[in-house]
C-alpha cells in the first residue's frame, strides 16, 4: 500500500511540475495590423509622392501621346471618305505605326513603374519586421500575428499602435 501511495504521489507531484512549466512556458502573443500600419503612415505617404512625382513626367507625356493619338483617329474617321487612296492608307500606316509606338512606351511605363514599387515596398516590409521582430525580443512575445489573420485577440495583445510609432520614426 505504501508503494502505491508513493507511486500515485509521484505521479501527482509529476503532473503539478508538467503543468507548473506549461503555465511557465505560455505562449505571449501579440497581434499586429501590418495594413493599418501601412495605410495611416506618414513615411508611406511621403514614398507614393516621390513616386509620383519620379515617375510624372513619363506619365503626363504619356497622356499627351494618348490624346494625340485619339485625335489622330477622329480625324482620319472624320476625313477618310473624302481622302484618296494613297493618303488615307499613308495616314493608316501612321496611326498604327503611333499606336504600337504608344503600346509599347505605356508598357515600359508600367514596368518600370511595378518595378520601383515592389523595390521600395521591399525596403519597407524589410524595416517593419525588423520593428516587429525588435518589439517581440524586448516584450518576450512568442508569436506575432498580423491581425487581418485572427479571428479574435484581447485589445492588449494589439501591439499596432506601437509599431506605427516605431515605423513613424
Amino acid at each position: 500500500m505504501k508503494k502505491v501511495l508513493a507511486l500515485v504521489g509521484s505521479i501527482i507531484l509529476a503532473m503539478g511540475m508538467q503543468v507548473a512549466y506549461a503555465a511557465d512556458n505560455q505562449p505571449n502573443i501579440a497581434v499586429v495590423n501590418v495594413q493599418q500600419v501601412l495605410q495611416q503612415s506618414p513615411k508611406i505617404k511621403s514614398l507614393n509622392e516621390k513616386l509620383q512625382s519620379q515617375f510624372k513626367g513619363r506619365q503626363e507625356k504619356l497622356i499627351a501621346q494618348q490624346k494625340s493619338l485619339q485625335d489622330e483617329v477622329e480625324k482620319f474617321k472624320k476625313d477618310a471618305s473624302t481622302m484618296n487612296q494613297k493618303d488615307r492608307d499613308s495616314l493608316q500606316k501612321k496611326i498604327n505605326d503611333d499606336q504600337a509606338t504608344f503600346v509599347k512606351q505605356a508598357q515600359a511605363f508600367q514596368q518600370d513603374l511595378n518595378k520601383e514599387q515592389n523595390r521600395v515596398m521591399q525596403g519597407v516590409l524589410s524595416e517593419l519586421n525588423g520593428i516587429i521582430s525588435g518589439l517581440a525580443k524586448k516584450s518576450n512575445y512568442t508569436l506575432v500575428l498580423d491581425s487581418q489573420a485572427v479571428i479574435y485577440a484581447v485589445e492588449a495583445s494589439d501591439v499596432t499602435k506601437q509599431v506605427a510609432k516605431e515605423f513613424d520614426k
